[in-house]
């Protein structure tokens, strides 16, 4: 299987997000998740009230079971949504969360740069 193939597969079971909707879900209380290292958030900046999460801890610190996770994974009931900086490893990474029970995560439709391009907050 090509990564092609992986990132289709995962994607059909993801009901993703555009920008603006992921802006709604994370002002209804909605949890959004922001992987991407350092180097870009420095670069770019990040979204207000996101929990950042460099990809590499991503499941322990949202298995609401687990004891290294963030005080924000409080369930899994919670609607997460990953961000990433287009789009591309946000979408593996939800199936992931999806796998440890939290069944309401998906992801965001072109990441972080369509987050900003549809100048949705953004702080440096």
């Amino acid at each position: 299987m090509r990564i092609e193939e992986l990132l289709a597969a995962a994607r059909a079971d993801l009901d993703r997000l555009d920008a603006a909707q992921a802006a709604e879900v994370q002002a209804g209380g909605g949890l959004l998740v922001d992987i991407r290292y350092a180097a870009l958030r420095e670069r770019d900046g990040t979204i207000p009230g996101a929990l950042v999460v460099e990809r590499n801890e991503l499941e322990w610190r949202l298995d609401p079971v687990c004891e290294h996770r963030a005080a924000e994974a409080s369930g899994h009931d919670l609607r997460v949504v990953v961000i990433c900086n287009e789009g591309y490893a946000s979408s593996l990474a939800a199936v992931s969360l999806r796998q440890l029970g939290l069944r309401h995560a998906t992801d965001v439709v072109g990441g972080f740069q369509a987050w900003r391009a549809a100048g949705l907050p953004v702080v440096p």
